[in-house]
C-alpha cells in the first residue's frame, strides 16, 4: 500500500523508491546487530523490543496525516500550505519505516530461539514452520491490505499495528527465555566473523562460490527492481487500484509457495542445479521483457507464472549450490554473505527503479532488469556451468541419467531446456 499512501501526498516516483529502500537500509543496519543482541541479552527480551518497534513503526504510519497535518499548523500557524503539510506527513512516512525497518529484522532472532530449542532431528521442521507462516503471511497480507485500503490507505497501517501488539503480548506472557545465563555468556564471547568488503571480496574470488554470489546479487538486482517498483507499475501502467494491486501480489504469493513447495523438490531430483540455475535466468530474463511491456492486467497475470516460477527455483536453488559449493563449516558464513548481498539489492533496486520510471517511463525498470539478468544468464554460462569447483561433491556422485540437459557448448544442440 506505500506507494499508493506517498503517491496521495505528492511523492514522485523517485521519493517512492527511496520511502522503500530507507526500510531496506535500516533493516541491513538492525538485523545483524539484534541478532547479536539476542546472543548476548537472550531471545525473549530482544523479541519483545523488537516486535515494540514494529508496532510503534505502523502506528507512526497509520497516524501520519494527522501527525503531518498537526505539525504543519505548529510551524506555520491556521496557513499552512498543502506543499509543506505533504511535505511533513511523506517525512513521517520515511520516519515510520526507518523504525520499522531497524527493529523488523527480527527473523534470525526467531530462527535462533528455534535452533536453541529443538535438535538436529526436529530442527527442519521447526525451522520450516516459520518459512510457512512467512510464506502464508506474504499471500494473505497483501490482499487484506488491498481490502482495507477501501477505508483508507491508513487503515492497513492500524491493524499491523494492532497484530504486532497481539504478538507482543502473546510473546510477553507466553514464551520463555531459550538461553540460559551460561549460555549467553558463552556465545557472546565468540569470535564471529563480520560481514566486510574484506570477507566479500575474497569469497567472489574463490571459484566455486565467488560465480554463484555474482549471479546471486545481479539476479537479486533485477528481482528486487520487479517486487519494489510493481506497485508504482500497476499504479501508473495499468491504473491499478491498491485493492486490485493486493490482490495481484496475493497470486504471486501463491505462484511461489506452489515452486518453492512443490515444484522445486521434482526439479532438483530431474536436473543438476547449475542446469536449473541456467534455464531459470533465460525464463526470468524473458518474462521481465514481457513484463516491461504488459498493456493489461490479463498480460500481466500470464507473465507472472514464468516469472514466479523462474524467480522461486533462483531464489532457492542457488542457496542450496552455495551450500553444496563450501565445507560444513562455512555454509552458515557463505549464506550470510548471500543475505547480506540480497539486502543490499533491497535498497538499491527501488531507487533506481523509481527513478528510471519516473524519468523515462514504466517500462523503463523492466528493461533496466532484463539487461542485469542477460549479464547473469551470459556469466552462468560462462563460469558457473561446467566449473569443477561448484557442488563438486554433488556432481560426482550424480548419476549419469539425472543431467538429462547437459547445457554445455559442446552438446547444447542435441538437449532441450526444462518446461517449467
Amino acid at each position: 500500500m506505500l506507494p499508493y499512501y506517498a503517491d496521495e501526498y505528492g511523492a514522485t516516483p523517485l521519493v517512492v523508491g527511496l520511502l522503500t529502500a530507507s526500510y531496506a537500509a535500516a533493516q541491513l543496519i538492525g538485523a545483524p546487530l539484534l541478532g547479536r543482541l539476542s546472543d548476548s541479552y537472550g531471545r525473549r527480551p530482544v523479541l519483545l523490543v523488537s516486535i515494540f518497534g514494529t508496532m510503534a513503526g505502523f502506528l507512526l504510519l497509520g497516524l501520519a496525516e494527522p501527525l503531518g497535518t498537526v505539525l504543519a499548523q505548529t510551524i506555520s500557524g491556521n496557513t499552512s500550505s498543502i506543499m509543506l503539510t505533504n511535505a511533513i506527513i511523506i517525512a513521517i512516512l520515511f520516519m515510520s519505516r526507518i523504525i520499522d525497518g531497524l527493529t523488523g529484522g527480527n527473523i534470525s532472532v526467531a530462527q535462533a530461539y528455534i535452533t536453541d530449542i529443538t535438535d538436529e532431528q526436529n530442527r527442519a521442521r521447526g525451522l520450516g514452520l516459520i518459512g510457512a507462516a512467512f510464506g502464508l503471511g506474504f499471500i494473505l497480507g497483501p490482499a487484506i491490505g488491498g481490502i482495507l485500503s477501501n477505508w483508507g490507505y491508513a487503515a492497513p497501517a492500524f491493524l499491523a499495528a494492532g497484530l504486532a501488539t497481539i504478538n507482543l503480548i502473546a510473546v510477553y506472557l507466553y514464551l520463555p527465555e531459550s538461553l540460559t545465563l551460561e549460555q549467553r555468556a558463552s556465545l557472546a564471547s565468540r569470535q564471529r566473523p563480520r560481514f566486510s568488503l574484506g570477507a566479500l571480496w575474497n569469497a567472489l574470488n574463490r571459484p566455486g562460490v565467488g560465480p554463484l554470489l555474482h549471479v546471486r546479487f545481479f539476479f537479486g538486482l533485477a528481482f528486487a527492481t520487479f517486487q519494489t517498483i510493481f506497485p508504482l507499475f500497476a499504479l501508473y501502467r495499468l491504473d491499478l487500484n491498491a485493492q486490485e494491486t493486493g490482490f495481484v501480489l496475493a497470486y504471486v504469493g501463491i505462484l511461489v509457495a506452489l515452486v518453492q513447495g512443490v515444484g522445486i523438490g521434482k526439479l532438483t531430483s530431474r536436473f543438476r542445479e547449475v542446469n536449473l540455475i541456467f534455464a531459470s535466468a533465460i525464463i526470468m530474463t524473458i518474462s521481465l521483457l514481457a513484463w516491461a511491456f504488459t498493456p493489461n492486467l490479463i498480460v500481466l497475470l500470464i507473465v507472472l507464472i514464468p516469472l514466479s516460477f523462474a524467480g522461486g527455483t533462483l531464489n532457492t536453488v542457488l542457496n542450496s549450490t552455495l551450500t553444496k559449493s563450501v565445507a560444513s563449516e562455512e555454509v552458515g558464513g557463505t549464506l550470510g554473505l548471500s543475505a547480506s548481498l540480497e539486502s543490499l539489492t533491497r535498497v538499491i533496486a527501488p531507487s533506481m527503479g523509481g527513478f528510471l520510471l519516473g524519468a523515462l517511463g514504466t517500462w523503463a525498470p523492466g528493461v533496466a532488469s532484463v539487461i542485469l539478468m542477460i549479464w547473469a544468464t551470459s556469466f552462468t554460462k560462462r563460469r558457473i556451468l561446467g566449473n569443477p569447483d561448484i557442488a563438486p561433491r554433488v556432481q560426482q556422485d550424480e548419476p549419469e541419467n539425472i543431467s538429462t540437459m547437459d547445457l554445455t557448448p559442446k552438446k547444447v544442440k542435441n538437449h532441450e531446456l526444462p518446461q517449467p
